[in-house]
């Protein structure tokens, strides 16, 4: 039986490498003037930045730059949309990892306004986005977020009183997602990993997922295969093209499959967490998957309350493992014992490498939201997994 569900649009994705070479052309289609904003190693100061500027200069497209040093702020966007308002900016674009991303979606959803962006964010302002905004290119240089195929910018503010919040509309899914994965050649064995632990986490998630489909479901084994299969290689070896496709392609399935499934509970950690403080957002996701996916499980076979989603760990034991000769009970646990596994292998950080105390826990776990998660747990039993991972 297939269940109702609803899929909300993809943008035109152009998929492959040397496709950034496509992009002046895409830019020409909605104007000449042009707004890039790249991230702060920057990817202006590469070979494929020069051709890139080359190509626009010759198509006369008129544009400026802005880089993303960091996980953007409201007052970032800010500052970015004073800047370039009246400016008759015709396309925004950004290149660079998640972040970099994320920001450019919220300047392009918020040049039309022109308003404080603080107060159209999910759980923090009160007012609604109409949906408007300019033309915006999302170009991955990272395999992590997948940014690129979603309708909401992550936007925070790091202290006691912090957030970490979505600005969210079905038109702020990128026009167009152009995934050239040469440009993750140059991310570092460490920014592979954790970007690609937070692209398994989000497929992972979706899947188990209580919004989950058929279709969903489909699209997440397509991307936790290749995850299974790129992800070491992408980090003990960041030439391997193969690899790199493959995890740049299971992060944009990813963008996908939050975007109809939704997250869990490691996601809501790292909403509670990255509000307080200046943690990685895949860091925080990796180090604590493998913690929360084992009490997931454990939970599952101690109750029995939620059959489909243990019957869910089974198949991805056995997708994980390529046997068929286990039980039921070490598929679903092999889940956990992989993944613990890679946060090992790929020396992913503890969350106390960045100042996080025992102190500061009751009130993240009291603040977690467990988002889609198939099985809700107490304050005591979410601080337990936080101390573990400190």
């Amino acid at each position: 039986m297939v269940n109702d569900f609803v899929l909300n649009r993809v943008p035109r994705i152009l998929f492959g490498n040397g496709k950034l070479s496509a992009l002046p052309g895409l830019v020409k289609a909605f104007g000449d003037n042009l707004l890039i904003l790249t991230g702060r190693k920057s990817f202006l100061k590469s070979k494929q930045a020069d051709e890139l500027i080359d190509a626009l200069k010759s198509k006369k497209i008129n544009f400026s730059t802005e880089p993303v040093p960091h996980e953007p702020s409201p007052r970032m966007i800010d500052d970015l949309v004073r800047k370039y308002s009246g400016k008759a900016i015709s396309v925004v674009v950004s290149i660079g990892g998640g972040s970099v991303l994320d920001a450019g979606k919220a300047v392009s959803a918020m040049l039309p306004l022109g308003e404080p962006v603080k107060e159209y964010l999910e759980g923090v302002g009160t007012r609604k986005h109409p949906g408007a905004k300019i033309p915006f290119i999302a170009v991955p240089t990272t395999a992590g977020t997948g940014s690129e195929t979603t309708g909401n910018s992550v936007l925070s503010e790091t202290g006691p009183e912090g957030f970490k919040r979505s600005l969210r509309h079905e038109n702020f899914i990128p026009d167009i997602a152009l995934v050239d994965p040469e440009l993750t050649l140059s991310c570092t064995s460490m920014q592979t990993a954790i970007s690609g632990m937070d692209a398994f986490s989000q497929l992972l998630e979706s899947f188990l997922s209580t919004r989950c489909s058929k279709l969903t479901d489909a699209l997440a084994l397509e991307g936790i295969l290749h995850v299974r299969n790129s992800l070491k290689k992408a980090v003990s070896n960041g030439n391997d093209p193969e690899a790199r496709a493959g995890m740049s392609y299971a992060s944009m399935l990813s963008g996908i499959t939050i975007t109809n499934a939704g997250l869990g509970l490691v996601h809501g950690f790292a909403s509670s967490i990255g509000g307080r403080k200046d943690i990685p957002h895949g860091v925080i996701c990796g180090t604590l998957m493998g913690v929360v996916n084992r009490a997931i499980i454990e939970r599952l076979l101690k109750e029995d309350t939620n059959p489909a989603a243990l019957e869910k760990y089974i198949r991805l034991g056995k997708l994980l493992s390529g046997t068929e000769e286990r039980s039921d009970v070490d598929y679903a646990f092999y889940v956990a014992n992989t993944i613990e596994s890679l946060v090992e292998e790929l020396k992913i950080p503890s969350l106390g490498n960045y100042g996080l105390t025992e102190e500061e826990i009751t009130a993240i776990a009291r603040s977690t939201d467990h988002k889609n998660n198939p099985v809700v747990f107490t304050t005591e039993e979410l601080k337990d997994m936080l101390v573990k991972r400190l």
